[in-house]
C-alpha cells in the first residue's frame, strides 16, 4: 500500500438506462462511466423495475469494457434493489460483500462491499435513500448501526440520499461520517438538487471530488454522477 496511492470512487443513478430523451440506451450510460476513470463505480436504478429485476446495463457490455461486477445476489440483476457495484483494475479484490433491507414505506435497501486496494482496505456502502424525510433519518439511523456492528475499516459511503435540503440534515443524522460538500446532480439538464452524496468514515479524505457533467451524461440520465479522488490518511 502506498502512502501516496489515490483512488477515485464514483455514485451514479442510471435510472435504469433510460435518458431524458425517454430513450432506453445502455450504451450511452456506459459511455459517462468510461468517462469518469474511477476504479469503482456504485451505481443506482441499475436493474429494470419488475421482477425478475434483469439487469438495465447488460453484464455483457461491462464485461467488454473490462469491467468486473460485484456478485450481490440477485440472479439476473446487476446488483441488489437496484444497487450495483462494479470495479476495474489488477490491484482491487473483493473481500466480503453484503447487503441491508433498509426501513421504511418504500422498498429500499443497501449493498456493502469490502475491498482491497491501493489504499488499503476499504468498505463501501452503497445506497438509494427513500423519498420521504421520516424513511430518510430511519434509513441513515440503520445504517450506523450497521455500520457500528462490522469490522473497523475506513468507510464510504455513496449513492442517491434523496436529500434536497440545503441544511446538513444527513451531517446531523451521521456526525461520525463527514459529508463531502455537495454539488448538484440532479436534474441533469439543469442541476438545482445535490441529491447524490459521498460520505467518508474515519482514515479517508477526499483529495479531490466533483460532479461529472461531460456529454453525454446531460441526457443519458436524469441525474449526473458524482466522484472522488480518495486517499488513506492517519
Amino acid at each position: 500500500m502506498s502512502q501516496t496511492a489515490i483512488l477515485r470512487i464514483a455514485s451514479y443513478n442510471i435510472q435504469k438506462c433510460v435518458g431524458l430523451d425517454l430513450r432506453r440506451q445502455p450504451q450511452r450510460i456506459l459511455q459517462v462511466i468510461e468517462s469518469l476513470q474511477a476504479d469503482i463505480v456504485v451505481l443506482q436504478e441499475a436493474d429494470k423495475r419488475l421482477p425478475p429485476r434483469p439487469a438495465a446495463l447488460p453484464h455483457f457490455m461491462l464485461d467488454e469494457a473490462g469491467w468486473q461486477i460485484v456478485d450481490l445476489g440477485g440472479a439476473g440483476s446487476l446488483g441488489w434493489h437496484g444497487n450495483a457495484v462494479i470495479w476495474r483494475g489488477d490491484a482491487i479484490r473483493v473481500r466480503q460483500t453484503g447487503h441491508h433491507e433498509l426501513p421504511g414505506l418504500e422498498p429500499r435497501g443497501a449493498v456493502r462491499v469490502e475491498f482491497d486496494t491501493p489504499i488499503g482496505p476499504l468498505r463501501v456502502m452503497g445506497m438509494h435513500l427513500g423519498l420521504l424525510p421520516a424513511s430518510r433519518r430511519q434509513q441513515i439511523t440503520h445504517l450506523r448501526r450497521c455500520d457500528a456492528n462490522l469490522e473497523d475499516l475506513p468507510t464510504v459511503w455513496a449513492g442517491d440520499f434523496n436529500e434536497w435540503s440545503r441544511q446538513p440534515v444527513l451531517d446531523h443524522l451521521a456526525p461520525d461520517m463527514h459529508f463531502l460538500p455537495p454539488f448538484p446532480s440532479f436534474p441533469a439538464a439543469q442541476p438545482l438538487g445535490a441529491l447524490d452524496r459521498i460520505a467518508l468514515g474515519a482514515g479517508l479524505e477526499a483529495v479531490l471530488h466533483g460532479v461529472h457533467s461531460v456529454r453525454p451524461a446531460h441526457i443519458a440520465s436524469d441525474h449526473l454522477p458524482i466522484w472522488a479522488d480518495l486517499r488513506l490518511v492517519a
